[in-house]
């Protein structure tokens, strides 16, 4: 279950899903919302830090074309939406 705290080890899980990406040579990456349901990291906290790292990570993982986060219900999209609208 969530505690405070825990944003580099939700970040590490993100950054370690673009090295493998990497390292395979992924060229298209779908991320769901992690920890986000029954673990209960709060959504607006968990998407910030899934869209900030992706972002600094992306780089390193240059034939990436495309990642795609999926969002477990309407309104996780809208955070995510919003997110990613401050570009």
């Amino acid at each position: 279950l969530f505690r405070s705290g825990e944003a580099e080890s939700l970040a590490s899980c993100y950054r370690r899903s673009l090295e493998l990406a990497a390292a395979h040579e992924v060229l298209s990456l779908a991320i769901p919302g992690i920890s986000t349901g029954i673990y209960g990291y709060p959504i607006t906290e968990a998407a910030r830090i899934a869209v900030n790292t992706v972002r600094t990570a992306l780089p390193a993982a240059a034939q990436l074309r495309e990642v795609l986060f999926c969002c477990f219900s309407a309104a996780d999209l809208a955070v995510y939406e919003a997110l990613l609208a401050d570009t």
